[in-house]
């Protein structure tokens, strides 16, 4: 029995992939998110303005200042997890500030039930912006489309008083792709049922920024799914939207039932203005989850996986064998997920959501009537937790709580305090020093949210020097590149700051990231002319190439940066090794290409990333049948893109035997 609400630590022991290092390459690769989503023009007449002027509004064209996180394998061994634990009589919420605040579990106490589609292992994929991404339980996805690259990124972690005077878990971060800053408080009154999630973002800057926030839930896919809407915008991996009635779509399935679709989708609910937001997944028994929110949390989506080959194998890809599927029910700032709202300068947004057990009647909840079924749920919510008592517990922490400094007013001082927040502040986790790097070139002053200076970290470090002297130090020979920051005003002190190789080398990515590209290929070359260890340019220089359009002069230089780097850090030379060796593939220079593999150290080429390189390397020296044998021995791709169609295609230029089943990952309709 548990006679208040506690907030501790503590540790969960499950299998789990270790993370690994992040790839120490620039993010250079632009994204194809500038592509404005296709749109039927039977629904074109009535998208909503909002809607249509937000459709492909700011997308990114590269994942920078962020690293790609790719370190990871397939190998799981039982690991510690750092958690912290939020519990009252009802509920029991086990949170991941170590893996971007996942909420892991949410356990009802009462009927001991698990509220939430809680993974059994860790086991991170390439589904976040950045890559590492792992299946399960509650996120929270900022920053723009898809998952956030702190999806296995630590946060900040503090206790703070609630709003109702007892604790409160605190997690804030500066979020890099749109220079944010946000927080997440997670508190349960005394006698709750329902998780209370108070969040807020902040744009401190003096311009415009885009925003996206979107709350994904993993709820076991035996379920129903329930919304307020009587429309949904269909968005599939054939990348067109258009509006289809719920909950029977016009080839007459039902797909509120998540396991009766074929393909994976999203579907965005039309939630009506002026209507209670909400989305519940509820069992037989018209038991299950219910997440409401304050309007300013507008947007409703369900996930489905589907029944095809692909959205099995992405199932079991996530987990480990046996375990049940899931889909994702989600909540967001706009309608899509394709949508990106404006934050205007010194503005904010902020809202409150709620996640809890609800229990309607089944016999509605699963009857042919669509309007009967979403009538119990409402009601069965408006009994459990009246809207009017989400909007005064909102107003309540707005008012009283979201701008209370860390561990004001929670006891004493602990050993691991922070000295840069409030006395008695007890950190039960601590996240990068990238927000205080900002705060400390900004002067930005954030009330609930500290980023003070002695959260400055090795990353940081040649960066504060370039704030104080107005030049970069020397690096580490051999060492990899710093990750350079890349907004404007860091490129305003990197374009006067002395034009040495290592200065030239970060403006040009920053003036990539800025969309800059010749302006970037020029900095690049100026400082080649002069460097000591040119690999870095190189590399830079051949990605241009690249994404230019020229694969014969990016071949060049990609084969040259590995001969110049190879034998210094062996994650870069992995790294580096990896793409030269594509993309020579793809030039055809296959003696050059088995030359870089020949360099690499075999513990590297027998992971299975290299192992696929070498088939299709086998394929174009004209070695199909041992290009097959690769395949039939058996390699798995640990960070295969979500959606890719790689290793089919691949398998279809050796033989016209159906793709294996360990092997297929597609998830478009075949047509």
């Amino acid at each position: 029995m548990v006679d208040m609400t506690t907030v501790r630590r503590a540790v969960l022991t499950m299998p789990a992939a270790p993370l690994g290092p992040d790839n120490p390459l620039p993010a250079l690769h632009l994204l194809d998110g500038g592509a404005v989503p296709a749109v039927d023009e039977r629904d074109r007449p009535g998208l909503p303005r909002d809607m249509a002027r937000q459709l492909g509004h700011a997308p990114l064209h590269t994942l920078l200042p962020t690293r790609i996180r790719d370190g990871y394998g397939r190998e799981r061994t039982p690991t510690a997890l750092e958690t912290i634990v939020i519990e009252n009589d009802r509920l029991r919420v086990t949170v991941l500030p170590g893996l971007g605040g996942r909420v892991q579990s949410l356990f009802h106490k009462p009927s001991g039930r698990e509220l939430l589609y809680r993974n059994p292992v860790f086991q991170p994929a390439a589904f976040a912006l950045n890559g590492a991404w792992f299946s399960g339980g509650i996120e929270w996805n900022i920053g723009a489309r898809g998952h956030t690259t702190l999806s296995c990124a630590p946060l900040h972690a503090a206790v703070v008083p609630a709003p109702d005077g007892g604790e409160m878990l605190r997690l804030w971060e500066w979020e890099r792709l749109r220079d944010l800053p946000f927080q997440v408080d997670l508190w349960l009154p005394a006698d709750a049922e329902h998780l209370r999630v108070g969040v807020r973002i902040r744009n401190p800057h003096e311009w415009a920024v885009p925003t996206y926030w979107w709350s994904n839930t993993a709820v076991p896919e035996d379920r129903r799914i329930l919304a307020p809407a009587e429309h949904a915008w269909h968005f599939g991996y054939e990348r067109a939207l258009h509006r289809v009635p719920v909950p029977v779509t016009p080839d007459g399935t039902d797909r509120t039932y998540p396991r009766d679709s074929t393909h994976a989708a999203d579907y965005f609910y039309d939630v009506p203005d002026g209507r209670r937001r909400w989305i519940a997944a509820l069992d037989a028994d018209g038991t299950g989850l219910v997440q409401t929110s304050t309007d300013a949390l507008r947007g409703r989506k369900l996930f489905l996986w589907g029944s095809s080959r692909g959205g099995r194998r992405w199932q079991q890809w996530l987990t480990e064998p046996g375990t049940p599927g899931y889909a994702e029910i989600q909540a967001g700032l706009a309608r899509t997920q394709l949508e990106h709202p404006v934050l205007e300068a010194g503005a904010e947004v902020s809202w409150l959501e709620t996640y809890g057990p609800l229990t309607a009647d089944p016999a509605a909840v699963h009857g042919p009537d669509w309007a009967a079924a979403r009538a119990s749920v409402e009601h069965a919510l408006g009994r459990s937790l009246p809207r009017d008592e989400v909007e005064a517990a909102y107003e309540q922490w707005r008012t009283h709580a979201a701008d209370t400094a860390p561990g004001a007013g929670t006891g004493t001082r602990a050993p691991d305090t922070d000295p840069g927040t409030h006395p008695g502040t007890t950190l039960l986790a601590t996240g990068s020093g990238w927000g205080a790097l900002e705060v400390l070139r900004g002067g930005y002053e954030l009330p609930g949210t500290p980023f003070p200076a002695s959260l400055l970290g090795e990353e940081q470090r040649p960066w504060c020097e370039l704030l104080r002297t107005g030049a970069l130090p020397v690096p580490e020979k051999g060492a990899a590149p710093w990750a350079t920051p890349v907004s404007d005003a860091w490129r305003d002190m990197l374009e006067t700051a002395p034009a040495d190789p290592v200065t030239e080398y970060h403006l040009g990515i920053a003036q990539w990231a800025a969309g800059d590209l010749a302006q970037a290929v020029r900095s690049w070359e100026r400082g080649l002319k002069n460097a000591s260890e040119r690999w870095p340019l190189l590399y830079c220089l051949a990605v241009a190439d690249r994404e230019g359009g020229h694969p014969e002069r990016a071949a060049e230089r990609y084969a040259e940066a590995f001969g110049d780097q190879c034998g210094g850090d062996p994650v870069v030379t992995a790294a580096l090794g990896r793409e030269a060796a594509t993309v020579l593939v793809d030039a055809g220079r296959t003696a050059q290409a088995r030359a870089v593999l020949a360099r690499l150290p075999e513990e590297v080429r027998a992971r299975g990333a290299f192992r696929f390189l070498e088939a299709r390397l086998l394929l174009a020296e004209g070695r199909g049948g041992e290009a097959r044998a690769v395949f039939d021995a058996g390699f798995e791709v640990a960070d295969l893109r979500e959606g890719a169609e790689v290793l089919g295609e691949v398998w279809a230029r050796i033989t016209d035997e159906p793709l294996p089943d360990a092997y297929e990952f597609r998830m478009r309709p075949e047509s």
